[in-house]
């Protein structure tokens, strides 16, 4: 970035709207391409990337990060190969780009169709992890949108890394060199540069905490696709496969406790309520989750009274709530 933040900021939008006229027209084949050789590319540079990486989760334990946080931050082998497999699934999917959703003819014969069309730039305002700027760039690429991404400044490191990745991978397989750009800079002012950016950006989609959201709704001159407050619950029905509903609680928890889609809230139908939450919760437990539950949960496990702050807020940490539905 140059010293002159905002003139650095439109040229990036002037880059992306020229990035997005060219990705409009560009074929399929050219898009999957570039999506492989991205997902090659990622696993030559695991070492670079978890160098880069560890400089960022340095910085994160020097600022007191929580150790979720860390762990959202955290770029393994075993991650990094997974933003590569991600990539190659959005490669095998079919080509949105002009898939006739609808189609109708009127009385008169006139022929009316809904068709998918690019947006055109889209610019993405993120936190922690670092997965998401391989994650978004794939998605926006196969869409045939050009990608802004604004990662969190406590994975600045990661995400510069990952980026050059991208453009390198893009640059080889022919697609438009500014297809994606990464905003390489930890000054917040960047976010507000960016949600005044309504020539160059056509939708923003923000994916963070609620201050995040709060913060971009109250300023953004562009539409905004956003969520702002939620819980993750999982349901086990009174005729679930119980054994197979365990395995769902565990993974929908256990697989990576601190992202923001692992599960927070567990609904379980009452009749099965006394066969099904034992075992569970000692599994739970076992894999380092704190248990909070209702009144009729505690009951029947051993769990801490669960608040009413704590149903209505969405927990990143290694929490899970209990309760069961009166059916």
């Amino acid at each position: 970035m140059t010293t002159n933040l905002h003139d650095e900021m439109v040229l990036i939008g002037e880059r992306a709207r020229r990035a997005a006229e060219q990705l409009r027209s560009l074929s399929c084949a050219v898009k999957d391409k570039a999506l492989r050789t991205i997902a090659e590319k990622l696993t030559d540079s695991c070492e670079a990337l978890i160098s880069e990486n560890n400089k960022d989760l340095d910085a994160g334990k020097q600022a007191g990060l929580t150790e979720a946080l860390l762990d959202r931050l955290t770029l393994n082998e075993k991650r990094i190969a997974a933003m590569a497999e991600s990539l190659r699934q959005v490669a095998s999917l079919p080509d949105p780009v002009g898939e006739i959703v609808t189609q109708t003819v009127r009385p008169n014969g006139l022929r009316i169709a809904q068709i998918r069309q690019p947006l055109g730039v889209v610019g993405i305002i993120y936190e922690s992890r670092p997965n998401v700027t391989a994650d978004a760039a794939a998605l926006c690429l196969k869409s045939g949108n050009a990608a802004i991404l604004r990662g969190g400044s406590e994975a600045i490191h990661s995400n510069i890394a990952i980026a050059d990745v991208i453009c390198e991978g893009i640059r080889e397989a022919g697609a438009p060199e500014y297809a994606v750009q990464v905003v390489a800079t930890t000054d917040r002012a960047a976010v507000g540069e960016m949600l005044r950016m309504d020539k160059h950006i056509d939708v923003i989609v923000p994916r963070g905490g609620k201050s995040l959201i709060e913060r971009i709704y109250a300023e953004s001159r562009i539409p905004v696709v956003a969520h702002l407050d939620g819980v993750c619950h999982t349901y086990v029905h009174a005729d679930a496969d119980l054994a197979m509903a365990k395995k769902v609680c565990l993974n929908a928890k256990l697989q990576r406790p601190g992202v923001c889609n692992a599960m927070e809230t567990l609904l379980v139908h009452k009749d099965i309520a006394k066969a099904f939450l034992p075992d569970v919760a000692d599994a739970l437990v076992a894999g380092g989750c704190e248990l909070r539950g209702c009144e009729r949960t505690q009951a029947i496990i051993s769990c801490k009274p669960a608040t009413e702050e704590d149903w209505l807020r969405s927990i990143w940490t290694k929490s899970c709530l209990f309760e069961w539905l009166t059916l």
